[in-house]
């Protein structure tokens, strides 16, 4: 189900997806001469961390409110090896707009606690007492509500809780903010939460945020929403199930005889650019309807072997997250992390092949293979019906598993790869791709491949689902609130 809102600062719009009535703002820069009322009572928002998103939304939020009197000030911890990003990034002590983080986190009246999730599970008490009474707390991921519940503890009960999460990765939202300086309307959807208002001002703090990083249109949810969609995506779709049906397609196309090049190519390259750029424009049916009498076929081939196997691993994604286990396994992971750190996982032969492919690439020759448009295709569309079950709105279940996929994340896989992608993401992300990705590769290996060498006859009725699934319409109509530009990727 959607959420609804009410604001006296931002104009609110009424959509329909799928028959349901969803209520979103539309962002812009001709809305940032609101932003001074939007934060009333608000004089310094700390951003504390400077992992993916701290430097975009933390530079985004200083460009926004140039010339507001309301100071944007870096919070980071003694001797924080992201100091001298910060200062070149133009935060100082000198001018007031760097300083530790425990003094930042006192001082705001606004904190956008973007330190890492593990860090948050650790240091949640400190920080609560540090707030001071009255201050609003600002999240971009919902994982400390679900850690807290695992904890049996919640929020203090005397400042306001909001999230706004962006729809991508924090080198997005700062890329496509500068590009907004262009193109109006350029930036990357976010949801907003209001979590807990004391003071009647939460929602407008939640929406001025979200205003102010840039975000084209803005939709509600809800914390635990929010958390169960985004840790249960990056697991799936964003990331794991990428990565796990990469790996997976170039051993086929090996197998198949294949040469490493075209393997890469057939796989990788063809979800990351054509598959994702028509999906991108025009939604995931149109990379179906895009294909030949035999083009379809295989596609349909693949569509149906894949499905199940795949819907079996997103559930079971989505139940470890819904009861907090995905959670507890974070927690415990960064426990580890001092004797076991995490390594990269580029350094395989696919990952490698990667690299020369893309120094050579010719971008209008690559092919788009139906095999691995209907496996990449199948997989979206379970994570999809997953969400669609949960009773997830669909602002964020497209956004959570097409939007992100193919307007932020495929574009830097294109650029620099798919394991480069993974290995550069917050820590969260990192685990639950390392830990699921193999579990698609085993699945679509075992079953959906075996079945289809086999020659073993599948559902029929999944395709005539695919072509009828009213998440074509839902598309069509975000489709409208796209950003009017692509991201320019640049190093």
């Amino acid at each position: 189900m959607g959420h609804d809102f009410d604001s006296d600062i931002f104009s609110k719009e009424r959509i329909t997806l799928a028959g349901a009535e969803e209520s979103i703002v539309r962002g812009g820069r001709h809305l940032f001469s609101l932003l001074p009322q939007a934060f009333d009572g608000i004089r310094q928002i700390g951003v504390v961390g400077w992992g993916s998103q701290g430097p975009a939304q933390a530079q985004n939020l200083r460009d926004s409110l140039a010339d507001t009197g309301i100071r944007v000030k870096i919070g980071l911890r003694a001797g924080s090896s992201s100091l001298d990003a910060a200062k070149a990034a133009g935060f100082t002590e000198a001018d007031g707009t760097l300083g530790e983080m425990y003094d930042v986190i006192a001082e705001s009246d606004l904190i956008l606690l973007l330190i890492s999730d593990a860090a948050q599970a650790q240091l949640y008490k400190k920080i609560f007492a540090a707030i001071k009474p009255g201050a609003t707390l600002g999240l971009s991921h919902g994982f400390l509500l679900g850690h807290l519940r695992n904890e049996g503890t919640d929020f203090p009960d005397n400042i306001n809780v909001i999230g706004v999460c962006p729809k991508g990765m924090g080198p997005s939202v700062r890329r496509l903010y500068e590009q907004g300086k262009e193109v109006n309307g350029a930036g990357i959807n976010a949801s907003f939460a209001v979590h807990q208002d004391i003071n009647g001002r939460a929602t407008n703090y939640a929406l001025g945020w979200a205003v102010g990083l840039g975000a084209p249109f803005a939709f509600m949810t809800t914390l635990e929403s929010e958390y169960k969609s985004d840790i249960f995506g990056e697991r799936g779709i964003l990331l794991g199930a990428v990565h796990g049906i990469i790996e997976s397609l170039y051993r086929r196309y090996r197998d198949q005889g294949m040469s490493e090049t075209d393997a890469f190519i057939h796989s990788a390259e063809s979800i990351t650019g054509p598959i994702s750029k028509i999906i991108s424009r025009d939604g995931i049916k149109a990379v179906y309807e895009s294909l030949d009498a035999g083009g379809k076929a295989t596609f349909e081939q693949a569509y149906i072997a894949t499905y199940t196997p795949a819907m079996d691993i997103i559930y079971e994604i989505y139940d470890d997250v819904a009861c907090g286990n995905e959670i507890r396994s974070v927690v415990a992971s960064g426990r580890r992390h001092a004797r076991f750190p995490m390594g990269r996982i580029d350094g395989t032969r696919p990952w490698q092949v990667g690299v020369e492919v893309r120094a050579s690439r010719n971008e209008d020759a690559i092919p788009l293979n139906p095999f691995t448009a209907g496996v990449y295709c199948a997989t979206m569309m379970a994570q999809i019906d997953v969400l669609m079950e949960n009773g997830h709105p669909f602002s964020e279940i497209v956004n959570e598993s097409v939007i992100e996929c193919v307007d932020s994340l495929n574009p830097y896989m294109h650029f620099r790869g798919v394991a480069h992608m993974v290995d550069n993401c917050s820590t969260t992300a990192r685990l639950g791709a390392r830990k699921w990705a193999p579990r698609f590769d085993y699945n679509l290996t075992q079953q959906a491949y075996v079945a289809i060498d086999s020659g073993e006859k599948g559902d029929d009725n999944l395709i005539q689902n695919f072509v009828k699934h009213k998440v074509h319409g839902v598309l069509a109509v975000c489709g409208d609130l796209r950003p009017p530009v692509d991201i320019s990727v640049v190093a």
